[in-house]
């Protein structure tokens, strides 16, 4: 999406919000910038972080019903 402003595009982005919000706004609008973006890279990591771990757990709750099905299958055959 980007790749395709250019130098050129950057810099006239750059220049008209220079003159709409004056050169003491642009730093404060960056950091609130900045700051978004990193509230927003950790809340995602935390929901696949979540998502991973409600995964795990299915697979070992699996696992575990599987071996206990496998052992009643065993005792049967023994008895």
């Amino acid at each position: 999406m980007l790749s395709s402003i250019g130098i050129p595009g950057l810099i006239l982005i750059l220049i008209i919000a220079l003159v709409i919000f004056g050169p003491s706004k642009l730093p404060e609008i960056g950091r609130a910038f900045g700051r978004t973006l990193t509230e927003f890279k950790s809340a995602t990591k935390d929901l696949t972080k979540e998502d991973d771990d409600d995964r795990g757990k299915s697979k070992k709750e699996a696992v575990v019903d599987l071996s206990v099905s496998r052992s009643e299958d065993a005792l049967k055959r023994v008895n």
